[in-house]
């Protein structure tokens, strides 16, 4: 079953663009298959897909054949030299700036780094939100992600 549904996965991004999780998961639901978007998560890291952007959409492709799949801090690392514009910070709250549909990527990679002193994070498209402990927290937290970016 898990083979099948990953078959149909890697059809569907072959087929036409998929732009989120949420897409895939109505696309797959229209084909029959009963599936969460924490089922498409697993299949899609399993899978090894990633996210590439041609500068307007970002969208889900294969991996690139021959190439073996990187540790997580080159990902952390390459997703937040990427996809970071700029990083402010204002009192306890942290501001990153993405390039347009990058902000997920980007926040989702902060969120996996666990860093002390972040009490939560919201990504819209091109923009995250972290609320930090204090300020002092707030500052600390963008000087890391502004060093990483680097």
């Amino acid at each position: 079953m898990k083979n099948l549904r990953q078959e149909a996965i890697l059809k569907i991004i072959e087929e036409q663009p998929v732009f989120t999780q949420e897409m895939l998961v109505s696309l797959l639901q229209k084909q029959g298959w009963n599936v969460t978007q924490a089922t498409v998560s697993r299949d899609i890291k399993a899978l090894g897909l990633r996210k590439a952007s041609d500068g307007k959409e970002t969208r889900y492709i294969k991996p690139t054949a021959g190439i073996p799949p990187q540790p997580a801090a080159v990902h952390a690392g390459s997703i937040l030299s990427n996809g970071i514009i700029e990083v402010v910070s204002a009192q306890n709250f942290v501001i990153v700036k993405c390039y347009a549909g990058m902000a997920n990527a980007v926040c989702a990679t902060i969120d996996n780094m666990h860093v002390q002193g972040i009490a939560g994070s919201i990504a819209g498209d091109d923009t995250i939100f972290i609320c930090t402990l204090n300020n002092a927290c707030a500052e600390k937290v963008k000087e890391l992600i502004t060093s990483i970016k680097e």
